[in-house]
């Protein structure tokens, strides 16, 4: 879920940053920038995300082989082709630009009080356990089936400027 998320966030980046139409990644369209835009946005969300071809799939709405030919297929266009290095370089620029201001935590405490300021609440009888790491640092929420949904966008916005990753236990 976190995954499908993130490659939604780095579409979005990449279709801001070329000024393409919002949602233009999944469309139909076999126009150059579009195409290119795809493979730049895939490469970048399996190289630095660690993205699943499925998830990618899933999202722009193509078959997770493609995908596949995207990452073969990059090496060869960043040397070859002067538009796919040009809209590769701005986009990644753009990304390293966003992800190097994220900030991690590095001691848990601060991280269970961050949280729980920012309305994250645990249960006395939990059923869920959300485990929540941020560089080093992990701390479990624990939660309810009814109410771990919500726990989960708590976490979300209130880590939005964090490198995090989510588990469901």
């Amino acid at each position: 879920m976190n995954k499908e998320f993130d490659f939604k966030c780095i579409c979005s980046l990449t279709t801001r940053t070329l000024g393409l139409p919002v949602g233009s990644l999944s469309a139909k369209s076999r126009k150059r920038p579009i195409q290119v835009a795809r493979a730049t946005a895939s490469y970048i969300a399996r190289t630095e995300e660690d993205i699943h071809h499925s998830i990618i799939g899933k999202v722009l709405k193509r078959n997770r082989s493609l995908i596949y030919h995207y990452e073969k297929t990059h090496k060869k266009y960043f040397s070859s082709c002067s538009v796919y290095r040009d809209t590769f370089n701005k986009v990644y620029k753009a990304y390293m630009d966003i992800d190097g201001a994220k900030e991690m935590f590095v001691d848990a405490t601060f991280m269970k009080q961050y949280l729980l300021n920012r309305g994250v609440s645990e249960v006395l009888e939990p059923n869920v356990l959300l485990e929540i790491n941020s560089g080093q640092v992990s701390y479990t929420i624990k939660t309810n089936y009814l109410e771990y949904i919500n726990q989960l966008e708590k976490v979300k916005l209130a880590l939005g400027n964090y490198h995090y990753s989510i588990k469901i236990i």
